[in-house]
């Protein structure tokens, strides 16, 4: 069976999964332009496994934006699998790159990507990250998802700082059909509180909060989100249950930069990369997972308010992978 009828069969053949597919295909494919296209070009100068294939191998991916450190490692780990496994042709190393970059993401570790849920009361998700990274856009998509499945989603207006900021929610509320907690010049503890106690009284399934996004002064901002965790913590308590950082893909190694940032001023339990499909430098997601082990738990692929994912990290890898079905056939 060849890599990607491998790949192929771990999927079903429903109608849902050609959909959830075609998404990760098509929001992957400036990346896997870039990055197959060079493979294969690697792969016709190069038949046999060597030293000079490693490095050129090495700077394709640094390319793709999977990170120095990252690529040393996986550069690293298949220099001893083509020695043990005494692999010595390029095209029968493909399957171990595949094999090798889903190894490294997941790293020994239960990969979780759905909202960790609260059986006691509303679930609080609480979205952090800089100006401009698709934040309250991505609350909305979030909240567009848990509605069409069902659930009562309550949205709190807490970035009181960005002009536009409680317009934008209010916005998203009004098209995703969820209820919006907003004061005008109010200090954003104060906004949270009443949000959740108005979730508590009115049987809420999710609270998605909503918060400043400046990062420039980084004593300012983790005493703010000290403070609206305080608050959180003691009207529901356990909560947040998630706290997920939002970063824009297309910024590549500034994105890893803030997740840097933002893991050291509060507790980031996930990650939501925008914008995938508007990067060729996808690669970003295996960086960014090294780098600060979170996990990533949302993928944007598409404007489309449907078109923020689960993130899967099989179908990533389909997705960025595409077309080395010819470079196993050598073709």
């Amino acid at each position: 069976m060849g890599l990607f009828d491998k790949f192929k069969s771990i999927f079903s053949n429903d109608k849902k999964e050609k959909r959830e597919l075609d998404l990760y295909t098509n929001g992957l494919e400036k990346t896997r332009e870039q990055f197959v296209s060079k493979l294969s070009i690697l792969n016709h100068k190069y038949t046999k496994v060597n030293e000079v294939y490693f490095e050129e191998l090495e700077e394709i991916l640094i390319m793709a934006d999977i990170g120095v450190n990252t690529v040393m490692e996986f550069i690293e780990r298949l220099r001893n699998r083509v020695k043990k496994e005494q692999i010595e042709d390029t095209k029968d190393l493909m399957e171990v790159i595949v094999d090798e970059m889903f190894i490294i993401y997941v790293n020994n570790s239960v990969i979780i990507n759905k909202i960790n849920k609260n059986n006691n009361g509303p679930t609080v998700v609480l979205f952090v990250g800089v100006n401009g990274v698709g934040k309250t856009t991505t609350i909305g998509k979030i909240a567009n998802k848990l509605t069409n499945e069902g659930n009562k989603v309550l949205l709190v207006a807490g970035d009181t700082f960005r002009a536009g900021a409680v317009e934008q929610l209010k916005e998203w509320g009004q098209r995703v059909n969820c209820e919006v907690v907003s004061k005008a010049d109010a200090d954003p503890a104060s906004v949270v509180y009443d949000g959740l106690e108005l979730a508590k009284k009115e049987n809420f399934d999710y609270v998605l909060i909503d918060t400043a996004g400046r990062l420039q002064n980084k004593v300012n901002l983790m005493n703010e989100l000290e403070k609206i965790n305080k608050v959180i913590g003691k009207v529901i308590e356990g909560a947040p249950h998630e706290t997920l950082l939002v970063i824009d893909a297309t910024t590549g190694q500034n994105g890893i930069s803030q997740a840097k940032s933002f893991k050291e001023i509060t507790n980031v339990s996930g990650l939501v990369l925008t914008k995938l499909d508007g990067t060729a430098k996808g690669g970003i997601v295996l960086a960014i997972k090294e780098s600060v082990d979170i996990p990533v738990k949302f993928v944007g692929l598409g404007e489309k308010k449907e078109d923020l994912r689960v993130f899967d990290i099989e179908k990533y890898i389909y997705g960025l992978f595409k077309g080395m079905e010819d470079l196993e056939n050598g073709k």
